[in-house]
């Protein structure tokens, strides 16, 4: 097996939550999902986690089909269950009853087993003053890095 690297990212998530906790996660995919994973035809731009019936699910990751696939092909944009262990699971869950908490994917990648795997963090949104000071941070510390330099 080929062990090219798969790495998606949900970039915007770091900018627009507080991270408190991060989990890495198994995820069930049925058919030709993984294939398509592997040839990077995946996006968790807009996906989100929620808890159901004691399990956790990921709901609008969007997961191209398989182009060599025929009537065996996925649903894009299907429900996927997350595979935690029974205490992650109740950690999760107790963050998640306080107003204003989420839990949302970071990055997807495959193990090198070939296994493929996605990092969800427990969040909460970020006001829009936090957000002017992250960007301000980050412009001083560019000009910091320019005058370094010279």
């Amino acid at each position: 097996m080929a062990n090219k690297e798969v790495n998606i990212r949900n970039k915007r998530a770091r900018f627009e939550y507080q991270l408190f906790d991060i989990y890495t996660a198994g995820m069930q995919l049925c058919g030709t999902e993984i294939k398509s994973i592997r040839s990077s035809k995946a996006s968790i731009l807009e996906a989100f986690c929620f808890f159901q019936e004691g399990e956790i699910w990921i709901r609008n990751m969007s997961i191209n089909a398989y182009e060599n696939g025929s009537f065996y092909n996925h649903k894009p944009k299907a429900d996927r269950k997350l595979l935690l262990n029974k205490k992650e699971i109740n950690k999760i869950e107790r963050f998640l009853k306080v107003k204003g908490n989420t839990l949302i994917p970071l990055k997807l990648f495959l193990t090198e087993k070939g296994w493929a795997k996605i990092d969800i963090a427990c969040a909460q949104g970020k006001k829009l003053h936090d957000k002017r000071n992250d960007l301000k941070e980050k412009d001083d510390k560019r000009d910091m890095d320019r005058a370094m330099k010279k």
